[in-house]
């Protein structure tokens, strides 16, 4: 199969109408129709239910279109990586969630800059689960991630901290003195509904709590008593004045760990993760 013919199912099978993926491909519909039915032929298989009034997925085309899509992927992580690495005094891209492991990146930092041979490193800070997309997608090197939150499947990891998590709470809330809480709890808080963090596509999943898009964000949010937060125990250093934390008893542990793609051969990644885990 040609990565071509994969991104014309890819728009045919995401748009789910030939026309709309024509005109999102910039092409003719009748070379689009062939092009389909030409990879149909090869596969052996029938991707796609036509009528007249409708466009569905087959057995076959669901699997292909996740296989496709990673296929993709993988092709434009290649073509990242491979740019980059053609760039002169290349420096490590590192990317971890904003508010998060925030001692753990200054000491990793401070650590692997007194490394033989350290380069510079290009710190990125982002939204829940962009971190494992950038890696992922080849616009990162490295990445904190935190199981089991974010997947780390496929990739290389070293572990490098475990915590319990906290709930954080607007100040003078009856439930900042408690010295603990449990999930049950949180679910009865009247009028603190948890945040919507967006999805991988952009979109926010249905709910009744607030819209958030960064830490900084979020933390306004609580100090007006329109959501709470659970978030790992080392956020807490970060905390403002006008939020308490308060240990969430029934939470899972959290672990912290550093991941890169299986298959790099960079001595300079090999030095951070080195230093991470001598921390």
């Amino acid at each position: 199969m040609e990565t071509r013919e994969l991104r014309y199912f890819v728009a045919v099978a995401e748009e789910l109408h030939f026309g709309r993926a024509a005109r999102r491909l910039g092409i003719a519909q009748p070379p689009l129709s062939r092009a389909i039915q030409q990879l149909e032929r090869r596969l052996g298989a029938e991707l796609l239910e036509r009528t007249s009034r409708s466009v569905t997925l087959t057995e076959p085309g669901a699997v292909l279109l996740r296989e496709a899509r990673a296929a993709l992927d993988a092709v434009e992580a290649a073509e990242r990586r491979t740019r980059r690495a053609a760039m002169p005094n290349q420096a490590l891209v590192l990317v971890a969630k904003a508010g998060a492991a925030g001692e753990l990146l200054a000491k990793l930092l401070d650590a692997y800059a007194a490394e033989p041979g350290a380069v510079e490193v290009d710190v990125q800070l982002c939204g829940i689960a962009e971190q494992e997309r950038m890696l992922r997608d080849g616009r990162a090197d490295v990445a904190l991630l935190h199981r089991p939150f974010d997947s780390t499947v496929g990739l290389d990891t070293e572990e490098l901290s475990t915590e319990g998590q906290i709930v954080v709470l607007p100040a003078g809330h009856p439930l900042t003195g408690s010295p603990g809480v449990r999930r049950a709890d949180i679910a009865a808080l009247p009028g603190l509904p948890l945040p919507r963090w967006p999805t991988a596509d952009g979109t926010y999943p249905d709910g009744p709590g607030p819209e958030v898009r960064d830490h900084a964000q979020l933390m306004q949010l609580i100090a007006l008593s329109r959501t709470v937060a659970i978030v790992p125990e080392s956020a807490r250093t970060q905390l403002r004045g006008d939020v308490v934390a308060v240990p969430l008893l029934d939470a899972p542990l959290v672990t912290t760990v550093i991941a890169w793609p299986p298959h790099s051969r960079s001595r300079a990644l090999a030095g951070l993760v080195r230093a991470a885990t001598r921390l």
